[in-house]
């Protein structure tokens, strides 16, 4: 029940494995490495500029000993200007040393290539340094997979608005080097949630040591003043991490302050808080993600200082806009307007298996705070996000929902139509784009993929929800939905098997799923609830998922739905037969990953099938905590609440890698998640993702080139890089974030960790 991965193809425009600049001397003790001759030639300008050429659009300078060119403004990808040579060999095992010169005034980022030469561009090095005006000199290794004699250097310098002076001189690729060996910065052995903890909750840490028995533990405030101290509990080798490790429970610390810090084993832990105030921003930061995401509409500085963007897909040149879009050949002979929406990640495509999971967690959120004893819907009122719609009287959290609603809708096939009432599978390039490149920018002609049962299960399954949350607000709109959700409902029973196919990859991710039973009984439980029609109860009682233990140690996902249907009819109120035994189940499943956080020592609710972590392993995890905290709210128990409290540490630093996987929230934090658009590590105009967004996390199956040449052997936590290229460990996405949002919704309303549970 893991998620699958999306696929990126290896193109050129698609960055792929950049490794940092490293240093090359061999240590004491290191094997030698003869050096091997140099492949490039004239890399140092000495006569002139051949063979290198350029694009058409500079003009290629050696008279002062670099090569020069005066880069042009108003380009949109790295590859609309480059400066390269051909011909280059490579031999497939031999680990190169590339290594050059480079500056540019002003100040910018530049992509330097190694790379087959012709269609699919598949690169063997891309690196990104950051260029200034004095200059400086990058190295860099990697080995290389082919036998190849004609690779490609080059220098990808395109995309910037203004216009740029770039100098490049003894360039230089030699054979030979020893291989870099890639070790990340952990800091200390001491790891904590380096956000904080509530006064009256769990606080837990773990520490990295040799030692077998117990240690010594202090807990020191903001002055330095020792306020509690204890022993930690030896856990022997964690398998994920591959690390010894022993626990430090201090939780019986309550009082609430800034700057504490955890002593042991000689190290002091990053510092962190003791209060609730963190996860009241947490809760708003994660839902105001989804404005900056948005497609069809310009994003606005006033609202979102340092994001502002024009609107992207709206029909302006060189962008063809979500307006009319046709079918991809064979398909359908109609066109429709899909236009707004969120983008889906860090691409420009949108899909609506991605697209439902996120907006039903994003209304399910709404909808606990108003069922829920502990719940605070007056913290998602008008006016709490900061969006466009603010100051309308509906719920900002509603506003936000609908705006991927209306996109769902537009995705539904007309009245008339063959497969009429079913729902596109998704709508993306024709071709992949690189990075950066902001939505306006998109140059790409859009297609409208066919139809899916599994889309048009998810529209009927939000759409009927949104019939009921909307309805105090505008029956008009929920009455829309409704309709739209029945007629959903019968395209998909009349089409049952009508499959997403794992080849249809190019330009935007495939989302295939041949198994669509999760989709019928969630689809099935959200009509259920809104209308208590006879065929959706008779449905969800004779499917076998209702009775099934849905609660898979790795979580639910896009692909694996059921639990959202058995989370629903948990907890709104309804009349099903057998709901006592539906609500019981929760408190079964969540027993269940309270036994994984036990068993683990960083307390994560995760244990996936032969320990391989999957794409997204982040969102598995939050998707097994909303379980968690919704047996909370059914039973009162107190042990499911901690178990919520003890897995948000794990995603705020205490891990493996002892960093925070949400940006801005902690000392040392994901924050070059995967984007083209919130790409500040490739273009310094840009800016990185804004506070509140999740990274994918760790995954073992390392499906991009920079993870597999620097994570290669990895133990699970550690299959984990924050840079843009590494697209399968650190992309973003907006059902990722929609569960960080749900769960920091249930935290934040925990105050100060002594509030009552239980549904109203």
């Amino acid at each position: 029940m893991s998620q699958r991965p999306r696929w990126r193809a290896p193109l050129a425009a698609v960055a792929t494995a950049t490794l940092a600049a490293t240093t090359l001397a061999a240590g004491p003790g290191s094997p030698a490495y003869a050096e091997g001759p140099e492949q490039i030639v004239n890399g140092s300008f000495d006569d002139g500029y051949a063979p290198w050429w350029g694009t058409a659009n500079i003009t290629l300078d050696a008279s002062s000993g670099q090569l020069c060119a005066d880069i042009p403004g108003g380009t949109v990808n790295p590859w609309d200007v480059i400066i390269g040579q051909n011909d280059i060999p490579l031999l497939a095992g031999e680990t190169y040393r590339f290594s050059f010169f480079g500056s540019a005034d002003p100040g910018r980022v530049a992509k330097a290539l190694v790379q087959l030469p012709v269609d699919p561009y598949t690169q063997y090095l891309a690196a990104n340094p950051s260029l200034d005006a004095a200059g400086d000199t990058y190295a860099y290794t990697f080995t290389s997979p082919v036998d190849l004699p004609d690779a490609q250097v080059v220098f990808q310098v395109g995309g910037s608005t203004a216009p740029w002076r770039l100098c490049i001189d003894d360039v230089s690729l030699t054979g030979g080097a020893p291989p870099e060996v890639y070790v990340p910065d952990t800091g200390p052995r001491v790891r904590v949630n380096q956000v904080g903890y509530l006064p009256k909750g769990p606080k837990n840490a773990t520490v990295v040591t040799d030692a077998t028995d117990p240690l010594p533990w202090e807990l020191h405030n903001a002055g330095g003043a020792v306020v509690a101290r204890g022993s930690s509990t030896p856990r022997g080798v964690d398998a994920s991490s591959g690390q010894n490790v022993q626990s430090i429970d201090f939780g019986r610390y309550t009082r609430a302050g800034t700057g504490y810090t955890l002593v042991a084993d000689g190290e002091t832990s990053r510092p962190f808080d003791i209060g609730s105030d963190f996860y009241e921003k947490l809760r708003a930061d994660s839902l105001k993600f989804y404005y900056p995401q948005r497609s069809g509409i310009a994003i606005s500085d006033d609202l979102r200082p340092g994001y502002a963007r024009p609107a992207g897909h709206v029909g302006v040149a060189p962008n063809q806009g979500d307006t009319d879009v046709p079918c991809q050949p064979g398909v359908c002979d109609y066109s429709l307007d899909v236009s707004g929406g969120w983008y889906d990640a860090g691409d420009h495509g949108k899909y609506v298996v991605n697209g439902g999971i996120a907006v039903h967690q994003m209304m399910s959120e709404y909808e606990r705070s108003v069922l829920a004893r502990t719940g605070e819907p007056w913290k998602l009122w008008d006016g709490s996000l900061d969006i466009p719609e603010s100051g309308n009287r509906v719920p900002d959290i509603l506003d936000e929902a609908r705006w991927e609603q209306e996109f769902l809708l537009k995705m539904q096939v007309p009245a008339g139509q063959p497969l009429a009432g079913m729902a596109h599978h998704k709508i993306h390039d024709a071709a992949w784009t690189g990075l950066p490149l902001l939505p306006d920018q998109d140059p790409q002609p859009r297609e409208l993929h066919a139809p899916s049962t599994a889309a048009t299960l998810n529209l009927a399954a939000t759409a009927a929800q949104a019939a009921r949350v909307f309805l105090p607000y505008d029956p008009a709109f929920a009455a829309r939905n409704l309709k739209a959700a029945k007629a959903a409902w019968a395209a998909a029973k009349a089409h049952p098997a009508v499959y997403a196919t794992g080849a249809d990859s190019n330009g935007g991710g495939a989302y295939d799923d041949s198994n669509v039973a999760d989709e019928f009984y969630w689809a099935a439980a959200e009509l259920y609830l809104s209308t208590g029609g006879r065929e959706f109860r008779d449905h969800l009682l004779g499917s076998p998922l209702h009775t099934a233990d849905i609660w898979a140690p790795d979580g639910f996902s896009w692909q694996s739905v059921a639990a959202l249907g058995r989370l629903d009819l948990a907890r709104i109120p309804n009349a099903l037969p057998d709901r006592a035994r539906v609500r019981a189940s929760v408190a079964q499943g969540a027993d269940r990953y309270l036994g994984i956080i036990a068993d683990s020592p960083y307390g994560v609710p995760y244990a996936p099938p032969g320990n391989q972590w999957a794409w997204g392993s982040n969102s598995s995890i939050l998707n097994n905590v909303e379980v968690l905290a919704t047996a909370y709210d059914l039973t009162g128990a107190e042990k499911y609440r901690t178990g919520v409290l003890e897995s948000m540490d794990y995603l705020l630093g205490r891990n493996a890698l002892n960093q925070s996987y949400i940006t801005g929230y902690g000392e040392v934090a994901s924050h070059n998640q995967h984007s083209r658009w919130f790409a500040h590590e490739l273009n310094a105009e840009l800016p990185n993702p804004p506070a509140g967004t999740l990274a994918g996390g760790a995954n073992s199956a390392l499906q991009d080139p920079l993870a597999q040449q620097k994570l290669a052997g990895c133990a699970p936590q550690f299959c984990y890089i924050d840079d843009i290229e590494s697209y399968s460990t650190n992309e973003l996405a907006i059902n990722w974030n929609s569960a960080l949002a749900w769960v920091a919704g249930f935290v934040a309303d925990q105050d100060n960790g002594d509030a009552r549970g239980r549904l109203r």
